[in-house]
């Protein structure tokens, strides 16, 4: 238990540094710029792919298991929606990413921490912890709201997809349930969401990485704790947001 008090207090610290003064913000906005590239344009792919065919489950879960002549087929592209917005497309998607793009962060600094290059920085009088993870925060808090916003519309997308290919349900049916009591507040409440989680996977992911020791092996460990840990406090927080937001 003190192991673990005592590497919140690290986290922490560590985030102290890195969200002091920056030296020089040209500099970091080209690193922004470079980093909303590494982790945001290069998962649109895998968010893309994995959302319209959760789409399609989801709207096949629905009409098989809702197969009633007393509920109306609208539902099911109201379920579809309801699903995509507020819980598949900002959480399971951030655990997706949490896996991709956290693992990928805490090799990196992790691969520079052992191979003396952080060192190298700070005796140049470089910030390393800032200059190293305050863009990957900044940049995945930015684009990972815009990868939800594609989840839910690819998704929604998937649902009317599978609907017209298997003709389980009408097709018409399905875009009347998708504009049956719509929130735009549920819209609100998921971007809200990815941007923690998003701060959520960089923040954690870059602390396993700068403070990984020893060997390659090492690195590959602290990458698996990486996501490990970020998963369990990204189902924490979206406990924890549920409550706030939506109760």
């Amino acid at each position: 238990m003190l192991k673990v008090f005592e590497e919140i207090g690290r986290y922490f610290i560590l985030m102290g540094k890195v969200f002091s003064r920056p030296e020089k913000m040209a500099i970091y906005r080209r690193r922004i710029v470079y980093e909303m590239e590494a982790i945001g344009i290069d998962s649109i792919g895998l968010t893309a792919i994995i959302s319209i065919f959760i789409g399609a489950v989801i709207t096949l879960q629905m009409c098989i298991n809702l197969e009633s002549p007393f509920i109306p087929e609208s539902l099911i592209g109201y379920a579809t929606r309801e699903t995509m917005i507020l819980e598949f497309s900002s959480t399971v998607v951030a655990l997706i990413l949490s896996g991709k793009v956290g693992s990928a962060i805490a090799s990196e600094i992790g691969t520079m921490r052992i191979t003396e290059q952080i060192d190298a920085l700070e005796i140049m009088g470089v910030n390393s912890a800032s200059y190293l993870i305050l863009p990957k925060i900044v940049a995945a808090v930015c684009f990972f709201p815009l990868l939800t916003i594609l989840s839910i519309g690819v998704g929604i997308v998937g649902g009317y997809l599978i609907s017209m290919a298997t003709g389980i349900m009408i097709p018409a049916n399905y875009v009347e349930g998708l504009f049956l009591d719509f929130r735009p507040y549920s819209i609100t409440y998921s971007l809200i969401k990815s941007a923690v989680f998003a701060y959520i996977i960089t923040s954690v992911s870059a602390f396993f990485g700068y403070y990984a020791k020893g060997n390659s092996l090492e690195v590959g460990k602290a990458s698996t704790r990486a996501v490990v840990v970020g998963s369990v406090v990204i189902m924490i927080f979206n406990l924890i947001l549920t409550q706030i937001l939506l109760i």
